[in-house]
């Protein structure tokens, strides 16, 4: 993860982007890559894998963007919301159900 993140942070600072990158921009951005994702199911069940990938890419990048821009650790918030995933989703209740936690 540390690898991937350097480099986009590399591409970002050889740009001079930083400073567009705000956390309201970024959320933006966010926002805007994950629709034009779901633009790709949005018919039906067939899609294109390398469009989706791309656009998955999109909302990955900025989501990382966003994560340095608020000096987060990537590992440590992933690791901190599945604990608490964990807690409202034990297996028990939870295997094989989507059930939303609310209502177990």
């Amino acid at each position: 993860m540390n690898e991937i993140k350097s480099e986009i942070i590399r591409f970002q600072k050889e740009r001079d982007w930083k400073k567009f990158h705000t956390p309201e921009n970024l959320a933006k951005s966010i926002s805007i890559e994950a629709a034009e994702l779901l633009e790709h199911f949005q018919w039906g069940e067939e899609y294109d894998v390398d469009e989706v990938a791309e656009e998955l890419a999109d909302v990955l990048i900025y989501s990382l963007y966003m994560a340095d821009a608020l000096d987060l650790d990537v590992k440590e918030i992933i690791l901190d919301k599945m604990n608490k995933n964990a807690m409202k989703y034990p297996v028990e209740k939870s295997r094989g159900n989507a059930t939303k936690y609310t209502e177990f």
